[in-house]
């Protein structure tokens, strides 16, 4: 593991050079390549060097005490400071593991999110929107910036479903765990003996693709346009600028009806096409890297139940990492940063044991 870290820290100092370089700083794409490169390295360079600094005053206090001859206060000084710097070194090794640990390549990424009510009707689809106000309000805490695709709403202000993008720098890192049935438990609005129901919504998600990562030949491709439906609104059905594109060879079908213009539709709805069908790609890769190893390390079936929203017990539970948390109406209003760095630091830990057993 030592050797790699040098090989990094040499590698994150050759970099910090050619980001002075004229000929780099005129060329942007390569400028770019290197600046995210040089930010991926920093927080490893920086942990390794604490943990070199803490080998060194191990080092040094070992030396000091083998000589003898202390008086006994910095005697007792110069132990304390060896006790500290041996913990600071397994801390910063157990650390370093992690951030060794290989990347993914899509975190990144802006993140497209599809949301759609399942068991539970109309309840199921208010669910759907209290999903999309926590999603909504989670992105906005972190500054990402986020756009509606494609939303079928529903009478009573729900949703049948609703797509919808999260730009921004990490955005499918802090979302990509996500993906599952979500069961909600509580008295519908609309139930008048105040028995208690159980609906459930399943989310998707998935990295936002580039142009340049999934060829799609326009052949392929059935384009209807249709006037928009939704709850009402002054625009609804006055115009065909919705738009639905079917992937003949695939079957995947996506609709954009939240813009005016059939052009704008057009091209989300393309975004949408091209990053299904990149998922769908990675899907096969990923199943062709877990059969072998005995656990798979990713975002989770999107057929699983991942998380239980109880709204009498004021109670969230994650099934896949048995956290229980009684703060449901923090946790609705977009306060998710708990469970999220739980989810990461649970997949993290079994990619560790994934990569001792290899």
């Amino acid at each position: 593991m030592f050797d790699k870290l040098k090989a990094v820290e040499m590698r994150f100092e050759e970099i910090g050079q050619l980001l002075s370089d004229p000929v780099i700083i005129a060329d942007n794409e390569q400028f770019r390549k290197l600046m995210k490169e040089h930010a991926e390295l920093t927080p490893i360079v920086e942990k390794f060097r604490e943990y070199s600094a803490a080998k060194a005053a191990e080092a040094e206090a070992k030396e000091l005490l083998d000589a003898g001859g202390l008086d006994k206060d910095f005697k007792d000084l110069v132990e304390e400071e060896y006790l500290e710097a041996k913990a600071n070194i397994e801390r910063f090794s157990e650390e370093l593991k992690i951030l060794l640990l290989p990347r993914d390549p899509n975190d990144d990424r802006n993140v497209i999110v599809e949301i759609r009510g399942g068991a539970g009707g109309e309840e199921a689809a208010l669910f759907a929107g209290v999903l999309m106000r926590m999603y909504t309000m989670y992105a906005e805490s972190k500054r990402f910036k986020v756009e509606v695709i494609n939303a079928n709403e529903t009478e009573l202000g729900g949703y049948k479903e609703v797509s919808f993008m999260i730009e921004g720098e990490g955005a499918y890192s802090r979302f990509k765990y996500e993906s599952g049935v979500h069961r909600v438990q509580r008295v519908p609005e609309t139930e008048t003996s105040g028995r208690i129901h159980t609906s459930t919504v399943t989310v998707a998600v998935f990295p936002e693709a580039e142009d340049v990562e999934v060829d799609i030949n326009p052949a392929d491709l059935q384009i209807d346009t249709f006037r928009s439906s939704g709850a009402g609104g002054q625009h609804i059905n006055k115009t065909e600028s919705a738009i639905r594109i079917t992937h003949i060879p695939t079957g995947l079908v996506v609709e954009c009806q939240d813009e005016r213009s059939q052009f704008k539709n057009k091209d989300k709805a393309m975004k949408v096409l091209r990053s299904r069908l990149y998922e769908m790609e990675q899907e096969k890769q990923n199943e062709a890297i877990a059969s072998d190893r005995k656990a798979q390390v990713g975002t989770g079936d999107r057929s699983e139940r991942i998380r239980t929203y109880n709204y009498p017990q004021g109670r969230v539970t994650d099934h896949r990492i048995g956290l229980t948390l009684y703060k449901l109406d923090q946790i609705v209003n977009g306060d998710m940063e708990e469970v999220v760095d739980a989810l990461i630091t649970y997949y993290r830990t079994e990619m560790l044991k994934a990569e001792a057993e290899q």
